[in-house]
């Protein structure tokens, strides 16, 4: 699409309903693009930590997969006993909107998950669990697993901006200007990149990086600040940070042993 068009239809979704997006996501060819559920458990106890692998490991992965939500991908902090970060993928809102439902009448599910699901409040199994929904990127629409060794690390990142105009205006970045093939190029390898429709911190994009080690995910980020594609696209005034961005959270993470991601 020629920059021109491109702007003229992102200056008109920004005023569309949040039901015609959707819709206009869900074209035939399977599923277009994806919508993420990026759920946070909070665990403050190893007794939780366990009974929460347990309850991914035996029951929850298994009916989610069995549901088409895959792959399913579960992330700690890099040191801290949690939270748990769990990212959903699903091939339509239908999936979001059913999913407790769908799951709530999966019988091996609630036998193999009883003990987490019946855990009673004096003994909960987790304390809150927040999540945010998401639509894949246009310029990258389906979840990707770009690294698969036992050592590696992923990278969340949250990017705000001060209104839903300049929140379009760094997807067009990413998009349309080129960003994420930088990305790709540079060995930034992108998980998925994600517009925020419901949860904290709005607007936002999230996205998540993977990489085979912490050198690796240094090494490539040094590329890319001296990219010289990314020193010219950073220089145009439309995609100034101080402009688009208000806030950014940078979350190292590394992948639960059973995480399909």
């Amino acid at each position: 699409m020629r920059r021109r068009e491109f702007l003229a239809v992102s200056s008109a979704m920004g005023a569309l309903p949040l039901t015609r997006t959707i819709v206009q996501a869900q074209q035939p060819h399977g599923h277009q693009r994806d919508y993420y559920e990026l759920r946070t458990y909070q665990l403050e106890t190893k007794e939780q930590r366990e009974a929460f692998d347990h309850f991914a490991t035996e029951a929850a992965i298994p009916a989610l997969n069995r549901l088409d939500v895959s792959p399913v991908g579960v992330f700690y902090p890099l040191e801290e006993l949690g939270p748990a970060y769990v990212l959903l993928t699903h091939p339509s809102i239908e999936s979001v909107a059913t999913l407790t439902q769908r799951l709530a009448n999966d019988d091996e599910f609630l036998q193999r998950g009883a003990e987490w699901l019946d855990a009673p409040a004096a003994r909960p199994a987790y304390q809150r669990m927040e999540s945010s929904l998401f639509l894949a990127f246009a310029g990258m629409p389906h979840v990707e697993t770009p690294v698969e060794s036992p050592g590696r690390v992923f990278q969340l990142r949250i990017y705000e901006s001060p209104s839903v105009k300049t929140g379009q205006k760094k997807i067009e970045m990413f998009n349309d200007a080129g960003e994420i093939a930088i990305f790709r190029r540079v060995g930034l390898n992108p998980v998925f990149f994600g517009e925020a429709l419901v949860g904290s911190k709005m607007p936002n994009l999230t996205y998540m990086l993977g990489f085979e080690s912490d050198d690796e995910r240094a090494a490539a980020w040094k590329r890319f600040g001296a990219d010289p594609e990314w020193q010219t696209l950073r220089a145009m005034e439309e995609y100034a940070d101080e402009k688009i961005l208000s806030g950014i959270t940078n979350l190292m993470l590394k992948p639960a042993p059973y995480s399909q991601i």
